[in-house]
């Protein structure tokens, strides 16, 4: 139980919403975007659908996530709901960080269209990594 108040306070007292929301954001855009990413145009065609059928029952599940996550801000009692949410998170967290590093290793424009502001994710990376290992923490 004292986790999920870490947690929480982790999400609303330190700001770990703000790149928590960058995240979610970022990963409906890509799933919303997967037909342009050169990594699915060379895959096989078979797999694409797939994909594109897994994005599309997520895609409404971000938008749940982020509802919970507004509400928890109001209330940090709240928060509990984002509990089962987690592995989201993390997968949310992992694709955003993920982007920001195609982008620079490659420069492919998909990428760094995706991303947006490229100092913005550079910066972006340390506090990933710091909400990736509090929600690691928290899981335990």
């Amino acid at each position: 139980m004292a986790e999920n108040w870490l947690w929480a306070i982790y999400v609303k007292d330190e700001g770990g919403y703000e790149i928590i929301l960058k995240s979610l954001n970022h990963y409906r855009n890509r799933l919303k975007t997967l037909n342009d990413s050169p990594e699915l145009k060379e895959s096989a065609a078979m797999f694409a659908s797939v994909l594109n059928q897994q994005a599309r029952k997520i895609v409404p599940k971000i938008s749940e996530v982020i509802e919970k996550i507004h509400i928890g801000l109001k209330d940090i009692r709240d928060m509990d709901a984002l509990e089962e949410e987690k592995q989201l998170l993390e997968k949310a967290l992992t694709c955003y960080e993920s982007d920001i590093h195609k982008a620079e290793d490659t420069g492919h424009e998909y990428f760094v269209k995706l991303v947006g502001d490229m100092e913005q994710g550079r910066h972006d990376l340390e506090t990933i990594k710091t909400a990736l290992k509090k929600i690691k923490h928290f899981s335990e």
